[in-house]
């Protein structure tokens, strides 16, 4: 159910990246009068994601101003007990990121734009799980699973921690399986034993803050016992596109089942 509000958001300032895009894709940016120097906005800089200057925050006089994350939420309060109006989404599985565009479009008062945003995303969804091997997919007759291939996505290195949240979510859709995770689990670190259990077939590398310059070496001069990987099997990825949960999130579906399934989106 997206958020419904009267409010006047003629002046909107954004603290996380997610939130920018989004507004971004709702048409709104020359809402914008401040961002994160992590958002991609010409917007007037308030300091980082987790450390915003909140007195940068008061000088653009914000109607709104918007945060993400639980990671945020200490963030958020602050900013409440500042006085501000503040939008704060916590998506953690597929589905709630979806419909968190709908929400914050309601909350900008763009309730018509949000709803169409999320319907086109949710189309773009439906359409890779049609035409990915698998249940739901036009292999239905792949039973025991053996046309999806093993996926470890990997957003931190040092040490190394496999993706949760919608990321288990966003890999089955793409036409992968995912053991290490269930839906709206936290990432977390990961063994080299449970990495070596699941023998993966494809490594996705989506480190936070590198976006697509991490490198694949980092996965192929450990030490791990992967029969099934071979170089080509380590893709980077955007981090921008998995990590983020905004409307590049079905980009990044699309990109990792295009990488699974090179054919499968050509039909």
């Amino acid at each position: 159910m997206a958020v419904q509000t009267d409010r006047v958001t003629a002046r909107v300032v954004s603290l996380a990246p997610s939130a920018t895009e989004t507004l971004r894709a709702l048409g709104a940016t020359d809402r914008l009068v401040g961002a994160t120097h992590h958002c991609e906005t010409e917007a007037p800089a308030v300091g980082g994601w987790l450390n915003p200057d909140y007195e940068a925050v008061a000088d653009r006089d914000p109607d709104l101003v918007l945060t993400a994350d639980d990671l945020q939420a200490d963030v958020a309060a602050d900013l409440r007990e500042r006085g501000h109006d503040v939008f704060h989404a916590t998506p953690n599985t597929l589905d709630e990121v979806v419909e968190s565009f709908a929400d914050l479009g309601a909350a900008v008062g763009l309730p018509d734009e949000g709803e169409a945003l999320a319907r086109r995303a949710r189309s773009r969804l439906d359409r890779v799980r049609r035409l990915v091997p698998g249940e739901g997919g036009r292999q239905n007759d792949d039973r025991d699973g053996s046309a999806r291939p093993v996926v470890y996505c990997e957003e931190w290195s040092e040490p190394p921690m496999v993706a949760g949240n919608w990321v288990p979510e966003v890999v089955e859709v793409a036409g992968g399986r995912y053991p290490f995770l269930d839906p709206g689990e936290r990432s977390r670190e990961v063994s080299t034993a449970e990495v070596e259990a699941a023998d993966p077939d494809h490594v996705v590398l989506h480190v936070c803050g590198h976006g697509a310059c991490a490198d694949p070496e980092t996965v192929t001069d450990r030490d791990w016992d992967l029969s099934a990987i071979a170089r080509d099997d380590v893709h980077v990825v955007d981090d921008s596109l998995l990590n983020q949960p905004s409307p590049k999130l079905v980009e990044g579906v699309e990109r990792l089942a295009a990488l699974l399934h090179p054919d499968a989106l050509d039909a």
